[in-house]
């Protein structure tokens, strides 16, 4: 089991957390997922260490930009 800490730009309320939770969610492999939008905080816990560009297309797709790891 792995866990990585990203920073995520744009999250400002609870439904920015569940777009971002949903969508890296359903990349294979994530088993659990916490966006803090007061911290602007992205945890993801997976199988295996995850490919940032899948992490990065995730967040994309929710509206809103990965900066980086943690």
């Amino acid at each position: 089991m792995t866990e990585t800490v990203y920073s995520v730009s744009g999250m400002s309320c609870g439904h920015c957390e569940s777009a971002v939770s949903k969508e890296v969610t359903g990349i294979p492999g994530v088993t659990s997922v916490t966006a803090v939008a007061k911290t602007g905080l992205l945890t993801v816990a997976s199988e295996q260490p995850l490919d940032e560009g899948a992490v990065r297309a995730a967040v994309d797709e929710a509206g809103y930009e990965l900066v980086g790891r943690v």
